[in-house]
């Protein structure tokens, strides 16, 4: 019997919790309309001075269901959703498994390259955006992106439902015309009273494709099923011991999956109100967290860091919040300790993927992930109820306790597969479990420490960045001959993204140049901070370009 059979993690849980939890829920929709049955005048949303309650929420969504069925939408047609950390993220979602469909969540801050690759894939029926992103982003899709437009778009502003716009966040957000598009809340407000048509879900039916990126470098949409994010979202409740009401911080974003999980479901099925501020910013957060007083969030641990640094941080803002779990990036130990200084509570590590639905690692909540002597890392925490892991080694073997070797999951929360993507999906889903291609080892008591990824995937503040999509776009600009991608250590960020590139004869250009350059054609945290120009880049006999020498 090997050490993952013995699994000595099980001593860690709490007494109240067995190995595998018992489905209470079989699709997200009923355990959204549970919510409503004990909670219905409770506060769904809180976003700034605007309240919605589960009953508000409830009526919302049956309205928008009701105007996409009227619209021509489908069973299993693929709502996109492509907006901040604002109440229509939650109406949209519910309305989008109210008319038996599939939602898409679009990063808002996709550029129109990165965004034309998801409608192409994904296929949406129909799309709800800002619509300052519909002007800017949407408006700039090239002929053969705007082929994968949907007919039915549908906008709002970033200033929708609240009068206490925070300069802040909204210093520079007005509110556009958007012609070619419905204005959503008008939608809405038209079909209210209106019903849906039933269409039943199944707990094996996708509720959403999340999209994260292949080792092709372009987008792969994992398909969490409603089991697999039922499953999640009451592990959440009942491992940390949420009870009903605790309240929800919206730090992550909404289209990641730790947003989609670890907040909005994560409330739901608590009935608590989830507190949103449209993006991050530290201040604001800090702010919003002293105002509504919730007891747990989830977060990358870089803007648990902005918010511990921040000048005007003090212990009463986050009194409230007893529960604090990270995940995404690496925590190093020190900032753990001065967190726990400044504030008083411990933060508990946590460990997923999209393709995981989310976490099938974490600390148990009241006990402190140890150390490792030798590498100076924080464990990652033990596998959670349901969660069976094992290292394999290059060859698929299992490793040795104490040896590295890549992490392999399986589980109630794994994903069946990629869509529209077999390939992709007989390559990483494989019988004896997901291919994650992090690598780890594990102690003899159970805890799992990462240590490198297998991939060349670079981790910046959480967010996943694939080095060849960076160089695509690096050589469209007309100077750039040759360019290879890294990720180099960042004392915030925990990996920043440098570019190496060397030039065509003749041709100049700046390192700032090419950053702008870059930024304009994609997501803010994927441009390289850093930029080096070389005269030759170095390769293999064989012309490759070797990233291991620039690293």
């Amino acid at each position: 019997m090997t050490a993952y059979d013995q699994r000595p993690w099980l001593g860690l849980y709490p007494s109240s919790v067995g190995p595998v939890l018992h489905p209470e829920f079989s699709d997200a929709l009923a355990m959204f309309r549970a919510a409503v049955a004990r909670a219905a005048d409770k506060p769904a949303i809180h976003f700034f001075d605007a309240t919605l309650s589960y009953g508000e929420i409830d009526a919302e969504s049956d309205a928008l269901a009701a105007a996409l069925v009227a619209r021509g939408f489908q069973q299993g047609d693929r709502l996109a959703v492509y907006l901040q950390n604002v109440p229509s993220f939650l109406v949209a979602m519910i309305a989008t498994w109210k008319a038996g469909g599939i939602m898409v969540p679009v990063n808002p801050m996709n550029r129109e390259r990165e965004l034309g690759l998801l409608l192409a894939d994904a296929r949406p029926r129909a799309l709800v955006c800002h619509d300052t992103l519909y002007r800017d982003v949407v408006g700039a899709l090239s002929p053969e992106a705007r082929a994968f437009l949907p007919d039915l778009v549908l906008t709002t502003s970033p200033l929708e439902r609240q009068t206490r716009n925070d300069p802040r966040l909204y210093r520079d957000v007005v509110a556009v015309a958007c012609p070619g598009a419905e204005d959503l809340a008008a939608v809405i407000a038209s079909h209210r009273g209106q019903v849906p048509p039933t269409r039943p879900l199944a707990s094996s039916d996708f509720a959403f494709i999340v999209y994260t990126s292949g080792t092709t470098g372009l987008p792969k949409g994992a398909t969490n099923t409603h089991a697999n994010i039922c499953y999640n979202a009451q592990l959440y409740r009942d491992w940390i011991s949420l009870g009903d009401g605790v309240g929800v911080l919206g730090v992550a974003p909404l289209f990641h999956i730790t947003g989609l999980v670890g907040h909005l479901l994560v409330a739901i099925i608590t009935a608590s109100p989830l507190t949103l501020a449209f993006r991050f910013d530290a201040g604001v957060m800090l702010d919003a967290a002293h105002e509504r007083r919730p007891g747990f969030t989830v977060a990358a641990i870089t803007a648990l860091m902005a918010m511990m640094n921040h000048a005007e941080a003090t212990p009463d803002h986050l009194a409230s919040l007893t529960k604090i779990y990270s995940g995404g990036a690496p925590i190093p130990p020190a900032v753990v300790e001065q967190f726990q200084a400044k504030f008083g509570h411990y933060i508990h590590n946590i460990y997923g993927l999209t393709e995981t639905s989310s976490p099938t690692h974490g600390v148990p909540l009241g006990v402190e992930a140890p150390v490792d002597p030798t590498s100076g890392a924080l464990a990652v925490g033990v596998p959670v109820p349901g969660a069976h892991v094992w290292l394999a080694d290059d060859d698929g073997n299992p490793v040795p306790v104490g040896e590295a070797g890549e992490i392999i999951s399986q589980g109630p929360m794994v994903v069946p597969g990629y869509w529209n993507k077999p390939a992709e999906t007989a390559e990483a889903m494989r019988p004896d479990g997901f291919r994650t291609g992090d690598v780890a080892f594990m102690d003899a008591a159970g805890w799992f420490y990462l240590v490198d990824r297998k991939k060349d995937m670079i981790n910046a503040a959480g967010y996943k960045v694939w080095p060849r999509e960076v160089e695509d776009v690096l050589y469209t600009h007309p100077a750039v001959r040759e360019a290879a991608v890294v990720g180099v250590k960042d004392e915030y960020r925990g990996e920043t993204v440098k570019a190496v590139v060397s030039l065509k004869a003749g041709a100049s250009v700046t390192p700032a140049e090419l950053a702008e350059y870059c930024k304009a054609r994609m997501a803010a945290y994927k441009y390289p901070r850093l930029i080096e120009i070389i005269a030759e880049l170095p390769k293999t006999v064989t012309g490759k370009i070797l990233r291991r020498e620039l690293r």
